[in-house]
């Protein structure tokens, strides 16, 4: 198993060891002691399943006050995971890390709390599963758009469904605030999430 750094510190894909032959694979998900010693969290307290078809794009969520890490993780199909800083005072502010995470490719996702996520699925269906450090609490949500401008996602394009909108997104999901119309008090600060360690 390794770890790679991405552009934002923090924000950290995991490259899981499989072990497979002509009857299939083996993988951990995830052992506490094992990613602990690479510096990722050994406490989760809340697992989730999520499943989604071809062009389904959900986001970009985060929980604050309650900030939630999450380890991100497909178990069948694909999709383009996102995760934006939305640390008042980060020196990555509103910047993003866009990672395609597969059943192909057993990859993983270390969202660090803090960060918004959100996912648009590209195979023809994707079931993606994620360990979460706080639990849900639906007081806490922080909902931001998905094609915020001044965020410059590059959501993957296809053959979703026919224009003008490319993607399925929920009427929640579409009606969310741009990040800069959102108040900095509803937000997480880099002085509590960050630097990482």
């Amino acid at each position: 198993m390794r770890v790679i750094e991405t552009e934002i510190p923090g924000i950290r894909i995991v490259e899981t060891d499989v072990f497979g032959d002509e009857r299939g694979f083996f993988l951990e998900t995830w052992q506490a002691e094992r990613y602990a010693s690479l510096g990722l969290p050994g406490r989760f307290v809340q697992d989730n399943l999520s499943r989604s078809a071809r062009g389904v794009l959900r986001g970009l969520h985060l929980q604050h006050p309650d900030a939630q890490g999450k380890l991100v993780y497909v178990i069948e199909g694909e999709v383009f995971d996102v995760a934006v800083d939305v640390r008042v005072g980060s020196p990555h502010f509103a910047r993003s890390v866009g990672v395609v995470l597969s059943a192909a490719n057993h990859r993983q996702l270390w969202i660090p709390p803090g960060f918004a996520h959100g996912f648009c699925v590209t195979s023809q269906y994707a079931l993606l599963a994620y360990k979460c450090t706080t639990p849900y609490r639906p007081q806490s949500e922080v909902g931001i758009l998905w094609s915020d401008p001044d965020l410059a996602i590059a959501w993957p394009r296809g053959d979703f469904t026919t224009p003008p909108c490319e993607f399925t997104v929920s009427p929640r999901d579409q009606h969310f605030a741009r990040l800069r119309d959102i108040p900095e008090s509803a937000l997480p600060t880099y002085a509590e999430y960050g630097p990482p360690r």
